[in-house]
């Protein structure tokens, strides 16, 4: 059933359990996605990002997530993460995302504000959600192949920065980072709580993936109800293949990647709280 982000994260907000976002790029990892929500009465939310759209066109992608969360047996938001395009903003209102992100962590406080604005004016109306993100989550590039460093969330701005945009989902910066950890990350629970407090809004979590399980305990506890999730996923994947490489066809490595990246949901999906919330 195709729900809207924050019809979801109500909820979870209301119950006590966080939500999965993950990223898919092909048909084999949304329908892994899906089935491991269905057999576990599990609500889930998919989508895709900027940066992944060189592997699965917009235009091409979105009808196939959108079919599969209306045939599903359980509430399915489709997202649109991490985009800095205004452009490939409006592509994805006009595709019929239920709710998109603008990441303006690279802008100045101000700017950030300005952009976020204008775009929920645009996407409000449209009945969509808009998740921005407030300081910066390191790890993702910022050109020349530098990888951006952490600056966590001010809750003083947080609050002004809700009043501001009229933002329905807000990303926060709290320790975590993009991709794989070098080191085991150190959260900043009590900055968590006090956004918390700070602001009403749904607070979203990225970089998720190499959390430990306390960590992600401690954060739907603190008021994550987005959690996103995607090297973890991705990595069960290509390990499950590596393990057989040579001794498999083609649609052999499709299927082993896809039970690979099922059983790494159902696992996210019990340690987040949402098995049979539904």
């Amino acid at each position: 059933m195709l729900y809207l982000m924050k019809e979801i994260l109500s909820d979870a907000e209301k119950r006590g359990y966080g939500v999965g976002y993950f990223n898919g790029v092909n048909s084999d990892m949304i329908r892994a996605y899906i089935t491991a929500a269905e057999d576990n009465h599990s609500p889930i939310i998919i989508g895709t990002a900027e940066g992944l759209l060189s592997y699965a066109d917009i235009d091409w992608i979105t009808p196939i997530m959108l079919d599969a969360a209306k045939k599903s047996k359980v509430p399915v938001a489709v997202h649109l993460d991490h985009s800095y395009s205004f452009d490939i903003i409006m592509k994805a209102l006009a595709a019929g995302f239920g709710s998109v992100m603008f990441d303006g962590s690279l802008l100045s406080y101000e700017e950030n504000i300005r952009v976020s604005a204008d775009i929920a004016r645009i996407a409000h109306p449209m009945g969509v959600g808009l998740e921005c993100e407030l300081g910066k989550v390191g790890g993702l590039e910022e050109g020349g192949g530098v990888k951006g460093e952490n600056v966590y969330t001010n809750p003083a701005q947080a609050l002004e920065f809700a009043e501001k945009t009229g933002v329905d989902f807000l990303a926060v910066s709290i320790g975590t980072t993009h991709g794989a950890y070098a080191e085991t990350p150190r959260l900043d629970l009590k900055l968590l709580a006090e956004i918390r407090k700070t602001v009403s809004t749904p607070l979203v979590l990225h970089g998720g993936s190499g959390l430990s399980d306390d960590d992600f305990k401690n954060c739907i506890a603190g008021g994550i109800s987005k959690i996103n999730i995607y090297t973890d996923i991705v990595t069960a994947a290509l390990n499950s293949v590596r393990k057989e490489n040579a001794n498999l066809q083609y649609t052999d490595i499709n299927r082993k990647a896809e039970d690979a990246m099922y059983n790494a949901v159902v696992g996210k999906l019990k340690l987040f709280g949402s098995v049979n919330k539904y």
